[in-house]
């Protein structure tokens, strides 16, 4: 009799352990017969670790590399109401497949769980793309971030141990960079750097993650070291030429500025800044100079007729103030030093002119025109201006 009990024990728990893995079966089933609300169900009764009868399909390999299946396949779904089923059922997918992976210490679900991995990160690249042009950039972060997690497992690593997918990490740095996580941009960004990938953009943009953290020190460290690297690079040449010029090293900026015009002599903006340089530096005739060369290489170029303009009009202003102070009694003496005035704003009046030409709804060249005509005593052409103002 007792030896009756014992077989009747032995088969219960036998027909235990065999229901639960029936229910992974099952599970498997209705996925591939496209019954994956059903699927959902009966992988979650095996995988739930309240349930008692769940107790041997917990630790076996196949249920979560079933469970990693359904959730893919709900990704894939087209139907909505499939797809509400999850919130997130590619990161479900993705830690089912680890946990199965770490339960198979016999080695014998690696081979099958690698192919479905692989599977995985082409889901997972499509999902970052998509979320990427939908400005969903914490998810193609996310995303992003989980195919180098991918990467890295031990039984995906083991075919291409020296590889490095510098597309990726170049993508999460620009993800995260979008989603204003810039500690994370510099980190893919610059793992990306050390493999060269995207040359010398990638250090400017590292630079401009640390603008952003406001770290100068940090920002030109980079462009410095994109620099080094990459001499020829006009790119992260203007970007440190920029970074000087923020920080107010204008010495540094003009002979980087030098090299960079040096490098391309037919670019207008590297005239147009140096010119600005030269202003700040209070040397007009060079910051003139500057100007009228990036207007000769580009007649269409509004800024360097703008600040030819304001250059000389400015120094008008400073003549009236110099006319201002002239005593009362000197009356003779204040006419002449007024006349002086009018010389540079008659040298601005072109310049404005030609800004009016190639921008007519500048409001700002309108304003100046209006008082270089009051002042120059052109009423038709001053009350025209008004009325472009609507003043």
């Amino acid at each position: 009799m007792k030896k009756t009990i014992i077989l009747l024990a032995l088969v219960f728990s036998v027909s235990a352990v065999f229901a639960q893995k029936g229910k992974v079966t099952s599970a498997q089933n209705l996925k591939d017969t496209g019954k994956l609300d059903k699927a959902l169900e009966a992988i979650n009764e095996a995988t739930d670790p309240s349930n008692d009868k769940a107790e041997k399909s917990l630790p076996w390999p196949k249920t979560w590399e079933v469970k990693g299946e359904i959730f893919q396949a709900i990704f894939a779904s087209q139907d909505q109401n499939v797809k509400a089923l999850s919130d997130d059922p590619l990161t479900v997918a993705l830690e089912s497949y680890k946990k199965a992976l770490e339960l198979d210490e016999k080695d014998k679900f690696s081979k099958s769980v690698k192919i479905k991995l692989t599977l995985l990160t082409n889901d997972l690249t499509n999902q970052a793309v998509e979320a990427f042009n939908n400005n969903d950039y914490e998810l193609a972060l996310k995303s992003f971030e989980q195919i180098l997690d991918i990467q890295d497992i031990p039984v995906v690593k083991e075919d291409n141990p020296e590889a490095v997918d510098t597309v990726i990490l170049f993508n999460s740095g620009l993800a995260a960079f979008n989603a204003q996580n810039f500690e994370k941009a510099v980190k893919y960004y610059g793992e990306a750097a050390k493999y060269g990938y995207n040359g010398a953009r990638t250090y400017s943009l590292i630079s401009e993650s640390y603008i952003q953290m406001q770290d100068t020190v940090n920002a030109l460290k980079a462009v410095q070291e994109g620099f080094e690297k990459y001499p020829e690079d006009n790119g992260v040449l203007t970007s440190m030429i920029d970074l000087y010029m923020k920080i107010g090293k204008n010495e540094e900026a003009l002979k980087y500025l030098d090299m960079a015009i040096e490098q391309d002599p037919n670019n207008v903006t590297y005239y147009f800044a140096k010119g600005a340089l030269y202003e700040k530096f209070g040397e007009e005739e060079n910051a003139v100079a500057a100007y009228q060369k990036a207007s000769e290489i580009d007649p269409t170029f509004f800024n360097a007729y703008y600040n030819l303009g304001a250059l000389y009009y400015n120094k008008g202003v400073k003549q009236i103030e110099v006319a201002n102070a002239v005593p009362a009694n000197e009356n003779e003496k204040y006419e002449a030093e007024l006349k002086k005035a009018d010389v540079w704003f008659e040298k601005a009046l072109p310049f404005m002119e030609k800004c009016h030409e190639l921008n007519p709804e500048d409001e700002m060249t309108l304003e100046s025109l209006k008082n270089l005509y009051y002042r120059m005593k052109n009423m038709d052409k001053y009350n025209e201006v008004l009325e472009k103002l609507g003043q």
